[in-house]
């Protein structure tokens, strides 16, 4: 290897090895933790904490695109150096895998069985009165809840969630939100934000861009709204908006759990729009392939 292919190999190895994933992963969570607050403060006149997450928030969003940045400059040296090969930049996008997975507390908390398990919650069953609104299914009976609740992986019950879209039960997708308690529910916002916009390229063959907004609606909108009879068509929009780097109708604020399950079965949706089975959401399985934009 001469002197110039092994400072190209360093330089693709510094590109790829760039936190980009967990960053955004990071962003992610915080933007959900900003809405979960924004709607608690709607009964509260103290401002709990708004404020400085927001600001968290643009920072973790500069430092993504810091790292994005980094990454094309790097690609574009590499190409002036003739190194085409090293050049070509992983997708943006990739960092949907981040965000599934699993936390190293989680995993010892399985590991060491249920005795390890945290507490359950004690917050009331708002969490199941919202998913039987949703869906229009009602929750199982207490004693069943609460045999099947307990610490779950979120990543888990995104992978589950997309299985019962992708077969159309209802029924069992209310049965899968019942079961989980609210603090896993709630992070399926945070998790699916890179899933979606990588899915959502895959299905158009390029980056998701706003004038793409009205395709993805007409290809995903009826199948969410018969899953979810009882979701607000905003939520669907905001998140369709997100996806396509469109800006966001401001509007009245979204029940927390809102999000988070139109995101998890939007997930699915695309999922069989691309005839792809729910097991490819994981961080684990093989990266899926792009289509091309001449064949999407």
């Amino acid at each position: 290897m001469s002197l110039l292919q092994e400072l190209g190999a360093q330089l693709r190895a510094t590109s790829d090895e760039l936190p980009t994933g967990l960053v955004t992963a990071a962003m992610e969570r915080l933007r959900s933790a900003t809405e979960l607050l924004n709607w608690v403060r709607q009964a509260s006149v103290d401002p709990i904490g708004v404020p400085q997450l927001g600001n968290a928030t643009e920072h973790a969003e500069h430092a993504v695109a810091a790292l994005r940045l980094a990454q094309e400059a790097i690609a574009s040296y590499l190409a002036t150096l003739g190194l085409a090969a090293d050049a070509v930049a992983p997708p943006p996008d990739r960092d949907w895998r981040a965000g599934l997975e699993r936390d190293e507390e989680k995993r010892r908390q399985q590991d060491t069985g249920p005795e390890a398990a945290p507490p359950p919650e004690r917050l009331g069953p708002w969490w199941q009165e919202r998913i039987a609104t949703l869906t229009g299914e009602a929750p199982p009976r207490p004693g069943e809840v609460t045999a099947e609740r307990g610490p779950a992986d979120t990543g888990e019950l995104l992978r589950r969630v997309a299985a019962g879209v992708r077969s159309g039960d209802r029924a069992r997708l209310g049965r899968d939100l019942h079961r989980v308690n609210a603090s896993t529910g709630l992070g399926l916002s945070a998790v699916t934000g890179p899933v979606l916009h990588r899915l959502a390229g895959d299905l158009l063959g390029h980056e998701p861009r706003p004038d793409d907004l009205a395709r993805l609606r007409t290809a995903a909108a009826g199948r969410v709204r018969s899953l979810l009879p009882g979701t607000p068509p905003a939520v669907l929009d905001a998140l369709l908006a997100r996806i396509c780097r469109a800006p966001v109708t401001a509007g009245q604020q979204p029940h927390p759990a809102d999000s988070a399950v139109t995101s998890s079965v939007l997930t699915g949706v695309l999922l069989a729009r691309l005839g792809r089975d729910a097991a490819t959401l994981d961080a684990a399985a093989p990266e899926p392939l792009r289509h091309r934009d001449d064949d999407a």
